[in-house]
């Protein structure tokens, strides 16, 4: 993240901050990817298609300095569940240009246009803070929400990555928009927001993405990368788990029933399906 909350008035830091990761864990940030996408492939392959997503449609924000090519496994396995998914299409996330801001909004509003529906958001990493803060101006039009590892936290605003974010800054040009826009990615949302993080992760610091205890928010560990967490089979089978909920009617998460519907489909839809072809 940028590291916008800087020092207070006499030049101390502004608020006290959260450690970053291990060293050792950002190492292996690499091997751990590589194994998470393959053994997230090798499920894929071996599992049945199912439509239990219903075309509904869902947009995939990537995280930065990432591109679509980076969700590309995310958006696969959901759209082998029968759902409906965009990627951004605005290249590389340099973070918070007035070119990808704007450009965000009007995806945005081209996807719902295309379906008439709400639409849900997944935002992995930085692309967590894109998703709150395109919610807050699309409320009425977003189905649910879910953060991938997403730092939302003042206290977590510093991590492995703050350099790089810096040097994007000067290179890429900051919105005048970008305070704002951070500020305005922290207030609470009005609609179902899930977190999926990993405690073991070396990029940011986990506590900084769990979300605050309430009706509409939810927190979910699972064992991942930071990098993984877009292709990781237990991140993803706990993400299809949160987007088949009903927003009006929302049940708990539960590993047992989230591990059985990635195996085995949805019963619920199973007997239904099975009631419809006994007519």
């Amino acid at each position: 993240m940028y590291d916008f909350e800087g020092t207070d008035a006499e030049g101390g830091p502004a608020r006290e901050r959260l450690p970053k990761p291990a060293l050792l864990l950002t190492a292996a940030e690499v091997l751990r990817l590589s194994v998470e996408h393959s053994s997230s492939f090798l499920v894929d392959a071996v599992t049945p298609a199912r439509n239990e997503g219903d075309r509904r449609p869902v947009l995939v924000v990537p995280g930065f300095y990432a591109t679509d090519a980076l969700t590309h496994r995310l958006r696969s396995h959901l759209r082998k569940l029968g759902y409906h998914v965009h990627g951004w299409r605005l290249g590389r996330n340099y973070g918070l240009t007035d070119d990808l801001v704007d450009g965000l909004l009007d995806r945005f509003d081209d996807v719902h246009r295309q379906h008439g529906a709400p639409v849900s958001l997944v935002g992995w990493s930085f692309g967590g803070l894109l998703v709150r803060w395109l919610t807050h101006q699309r409320t009425d039009h977003v189905r649910q929400v879910v953060c991938l590892g997403s730092p939302w936290r003042p206290e977590g605003e510093v991590t492995r990555t703050t350099p790089l974010f810096q040097w994007a800054a000067e290179r890429h040009g900051l919105s005048d928009r970008a305070r704002g826009i951070v500020h305005t990615s922290r207030q609470p949302l009005r609609v179902p927001c899930t977190a999926i993080y990993s405690k073991t992760e070396g990029i940011v610091n986990w506590r900084a993405c769990t979300l605050d205890a309430g009706p509409l928010c939810e927190n979910i560990a699972v064992p991942s990368s930071h990098t993984g967490l877009a292709a990781n089979p237990l991140a993803l089978a706990a993400l299809a788990d949160r987007l088949a909920q009903d927003p009006a009617d929302p049940r708990p998460f539960d590993w047992r029933r989230c591990l059985r519907r990635a195996v085995l489909g949805d019963p619920a839809r199973q007997a239904t399906t099975a009631a419809k072809g006994a007519v």
